[in-house]
């Protein structure tokens, strides 16, 4: 296998690859620029992050992945990862989704929870 096909191998896998696989080969990924359509799924850098697409669209300088919470979410491993506010259906909370919120950790009692943990919907998880 030469490096042209090599390339287009991986550059073909990265659309399957676990987020663990992904963040190890955040090199592979393109990164976001403005007008690029982007389908739902796809991941991309900015700033040295990798974020996956909530929502396709065509990218617009106002709408970058470190600020638009309803079209990209950060890919990440950490299990218990910062509470965001969800702004609909596209990014509300499952059941069981577990965040960190407050200094302590909460798990979703319902689906499409749009709830701050504490105020309705969310159990304080005590180790």
């Amino acid at each position: 296998m030469n490096k042209n096909e090599l390339v287009a191998a991986m550059k073909a896998m990265r659309g399957t690859a676990t987020d663990e696989a992904a963040l190890q080969g955040i090199a592979l990924y393109p990164h976001w620029k403005e007008g690029m359509a982007v389908a739902k799924d796809a991941r991309y850098q900015y700033n040295g992050k990798l974020y996956r697409v909530v929502q396709a669209h065509t990218t617009q300088a106002d709408w970058t992945p470190d600020v638009t919470p309803a079209l990209w979410v950060k890919v990440s491993l950490d299990k218990w990862p910062d509470w965001v506010q969800p702004t609909g259906a596209h990014d509300a909370y499952a059941k069981n989704a577990k965040v960190t919120h407050n200094s302590k950790k909460w798990t979703s009692d319902v689906d499409a929870n749009v709830w701050e943990p504490g105020v309705y919907g969310w159990t304080e998880f005590v180790e």
